[in-house]
C-alpha cells in the first residue's frame, strides 16, 4: 500500500525498473568470499601508512578535484591530468556519463552477458537499452549496429567471462559508434597483459572513454576509488556533472599511495594470475567448462548438478560464489580468485559435490 500511495512522487522509469543486486555480503565470520571479485590480499603497506598520517585531518574538506591523485595517474598512464577524473568508485564515473550524455528515450547499447549495472543506469534515465549478444565463445559479433547509440559499453576484460579484447576490436567499436561515446570499462585490466589497456587509443578516438577502479587490483574496494579517462574537451563537460568533494580525504591519500607502489601491484598480479590458472585447470579436471580469463575470476559451466544447486551447497559449506539466474548464465558460476588456501578449500568442496570424473574414466578403462 505504501508503494502505491507514494508512487505519485516518483518517476515512472524508477517505479518500473529493477534495482541492481551486488554480490552477497555475509554477516557471519569465517565465510570464504569468492563472489565479489575482491582482492584477497591486504593493500600496499604504503596505503595504510598514508591513511594513518591523514586521519587526523578528516575534519577538513578534501581537495575538491582530487588533484594529487589525478597528477599521479596522469604520469603513470601517460595522459594529461586534465584527461583524468577521480570518482567514488568507477560506478560513479558510469553514472556521470549517463547524466551528461543520455536523455529519456535515447539509445544505450552494451554487449551481453556483461555488467548488468549498465541497464540499471539506463533505466534510471528512461533510456532505451539494447544488448548485442557475444558469440558463444564471448567474442564480438561480426556486425556492430552502434550508430544510433549515445553510449556503448564494453568491459575489458569482460565480466563475467574474463574475456580480453584486443585494441583492434576496440577501435572497430569506436569507428562504429558514430553518434556516441564508447566506454571501455577496465575494472579488471591490471590482471591482464601490460599492453592490453585502451588508454593509448585516446589519442586516436575522441569518442573513447576509459574507466578503471582501484577496488580490484589495488585491494581498495572498501574505499571506493575510480578513475575515468577521456579527451580534455569531453572531461571538461563531464566535470560539470561530478559532485564536488566526491572523494574523501582518506580515499585520496590511499589512492595516491596505491598508484605509487607499482612493485606491490606487479607482485600481486603475478600471484593472482598463477592461482587463476591453477583454478582453471582444476575446475576443468572436475568436468567444468572454463572460459579463458584475463581477470581475477573465472566463469565455469557445470553440467550436473545444476549450477544453482552447486551454489547452494557451497554456501552451506561457508563458501560464497556468484550465481546469475540469467540467460546463458544459469548453468554457470563466477568464481573469484582467492588465496591459494581458499582455492584449496573450494576445490575440495567441489570434488565432493561434483561427479568424480577421474574415477569414472578409470572405470571405463
Amino acid at each position: 500500500m505504501a508503494v502505491c500511495m507514494n508512487s505519485r512522487w516518483l518517476r515512472k522509469s524508477v517505479l518500473d525498473m529493477t534495482a541492481y543486486v551486488p554480490g552477497e555480503q555475509p554477516r557471519q565470520a569465517g565465510v570464504i568470499k569468492l563472489n565479489a571479485n575482491e582482492n584477497p590480499y591486504a593493500p600496499s603497506p604504503r596505503v595504510l601508512a598514508a591513511i594513518r598520517r591523514e586521519i587526523g585531518r578528516i575534519s577538513l574538506y578534501p581537495e575538491s578535484t582530487s588533484r594529487g591523485v589525478r597528477e599521479i595517474a596522469a604520469r603513470l598512464y601517460r595522459v594529461a591530468a586534465a584527461q583524468v577524473m577521480v570518482t567514488n568508485g568507477s560506478d560513479e564515473m558510469l553514472r556521470i556519463l549517463f547524466q551528461a550524455c543520455v536523455d529519456a528515450g535515447d539509445e544505450v547499447m552494451a554487449f551481453t552477458p556483461s555488467y548488468t549495472y549498465y541497464r540499471t543506469l539506463a533505466d534510471i534515465q528512461g533510456a532505451r537499452y539494447r544488448e548485442l549478444p557475444f558469440t558463444d565463445d564471448y567474442r564480438l559479433p561480426a556486425a556492430l549496429p552502434l550508430g544510433g547509440a549515445r553510449l556503448v559499453f564494453l568491459p575489458n576484460p569482460n565480466a563475467p567471462s574474463g574475456t580480453l579484447f584486443d585494441l583492434g576490436e576496440i577501435a572497430r567499436i569506436c569507428r562504429a559508434a558514430r553518434r556516441g561515446l564508447v566506454v571501455i570499462d577496465e575494472a579488471y585490466i591490471d590482471f591482464a597483459d601490460a599492453d592490453a589497456s585502451a588508454l593509448p587509443l585516446l589519442k586516436h578516438f575522441p569518442n573513447l572513454v576509459v574507466t578503471r577502479t582501484l577496488s580490484k587490483s589495488y585491494a581498495l574496494a572498501g574505499l571506493r576509488i575510480g578513475l575515468g579517462f577521456a579527451a580534455r574537451e569531453i572531461m571538461m563537460q563531464l566535470e560539470k556533472v561530478r559532485d564536488y568533494y566526491n572523494v574523501d580525504r582518506l580515499a585520496q591519500v590511499a589512492a595516491a599511495a596505491a598508484l605509487g607502489d607499482q612493485a606491490w601491484l606487479r607482485r600481486h598480479m603475478n600471484h593472482i594470475a598463477q592461482t587463476r590458472e591453477r583454478l582453471s585447470r582444476e575446475l576443468t579436471a572436475l568436468g567444468a567448462h572454463v572460459w579463458p580469463s584475463a581477470a581475477n575470476f573465472v566463469l565455469a559451466r557445470f553440467s550436473a548438478p545444476p549450477a544453482a544447486e552447486i551454489y547452494r551447497r557451497l554456501k552451506r559449506r561457508g563458501i560464497l560464489v556468484r550465481y546469475f539466474a540469467a540467460p546463458r548464465l544459469r548453468d554457470c558460476l563466477r568464481i573469484t580468485v582467492g588465496t591459494d588456501a581458499q582455492i584449496d578449500i573450494l576445490l575440495a568442496a567441489l570434488a565432493k559435490i561434483l561427479p568424480n570424473k577421474r574415477r569414472q574414466k578409470n572405470r571405463l578403462r
